[in-house]
């Protein structure tokens, strides 16, 4: 089969030819309809997640078509179009696993990183961490959901119930599924971007946005709390003078450059500070439950398989508006 493969970090992805993988008892066996490329796969190819896979097929938004079942498997069929997301397995024994919190788990697996993902045109995954998709999302539509809507719902969750005013900073694919969520609940959205990209501003507008403007300039309101997906360390600071009493910042991304250091009045008055890591499968089914109620709409360019690098190449130097995926 054909796939994109990583064989050494720093250095574009190969085309190559390998062997249809075979699922295991509890695996089933995809073809792959459409892959997303995720910030998270750029960082594994730039070596910024040390201690991926190597070769290393990457990808972990996947939708693809049942087309062989494990022994074991119950949930899905031959046919059946599920979505595969960054956890891929878990031990379900650690003392993470025990006390529900399986994104945490010591011996996790992860797609596209610690097990080949969907740059490829067949791919395995474990039965029990597959979704099955929406109608309206077994399409490349679906693919953004499956990482940057995971982890953008699992931010947003982490938000007090009666937050109001709330930033995101880095107005990409994740963010662009968020404002439609946001608005939706009837919350106000406050985009902020890199300094003069008034592309990105309209596109947070056009999202659903209530404002947008740059991220080094001042929130025209105290914001409730404050979500940041780039990964630019030095925004935590700025998103923390903009908030309010009792605000909360949460950190969403998977890598972030070092924080530099601020004085704590910008903490005090129990302003907090969390991040986001990896998903839970309940995360992913809430996400699916309430994506079709708003519809979600994802804004989407496509690549084929062999473009992946150059789709890679523009999400590195900003060049997207919403999510790059590959469609196979």
């Amino acid at each position: 089969m054909r796939a994109m493969v990583l064989h050494q970090v720093g250095h574009p992805l190969i085309p190559s030819s390998i062997e249809i993988p075979v699922p295991a008892a509890d695996q089933l066996l995809l073809r792959v309809i459409a892959c997303g490329v995720c910030r998270t796969d750029l960082h594994i190819a730039d070596g910024e997640l040390a201690h991926s896979k190597l070769p290393l097929v990457p990808g972990h938004e996947i939708i693809g078509t049942v087309v062989r079942v494990g022994q074991q498997v119950q949930a899905f069929k031959i046919g059946d179009i599920v979505g595969v997301p960054w956890l891929a397995y878990t031990c379900k024994q650690c003392r993470y696993c025990k006390r529900h919190q399986e994104n945490l788990c010591e011996h996790a697996l992860f797609t596209g990183y610690t097990m080949n993902g969907g740059y490829a045109e067949y791919t395995v995954a474990y039965e029990q961490y597959c979704f099955p998709m929406p109608a309206i999302y077994a399409n490349a539509a679906g693919a953004p959901l499956l990482c940057a809507g995971f982890i953008g719902y699992r931010s947003w969750n982490k938000i007090r119930e009666d937050a109001e005013n709330i930033g995101i900073y880095g107005f990409g694919a994740a963010a662009h599924i968020l404002t439609q969520i946001a608005a939706f609940k009837k919350k106000n959205i406050y985009a902020f971007t890199k300094r003069g990209d008034s592309l990105s501003q309209m596109f947070a507008l056009d999202n659903g946005a209530h404002w947008a403007g740059d991220a080094t300039g001042h929130s025209p309101v105290k914001l409730d709390a404050a979500i940041i997906f780039a990964p630019d360390g030095g925004l935590l600071p700025i998103a923390l003078r903009n908030l309010d009493k009792g605000g909360q910042v949460i950190c969403g991304g998977i890598h972030m450059s070092d924080i530099p250091p601020f004085p704590y009045s910008h903490l005090w008055e129990e302003r907090s500070i969390q991040s986001v890591a990896n998903l839970t499968r309940d995360d992913g089914i809430s996400l699916l439950q309430i994506a079709p109620q708003v519809p979600v709409r994802t804004t989407v360019r496509t690549y084929s398989l062999e473009e992946a690098n150059d789709a890679l190449n523009d999400l590195r130097t900003g060049k997207l508006y919403g999510a790059a995926v590959l469609v196979l």
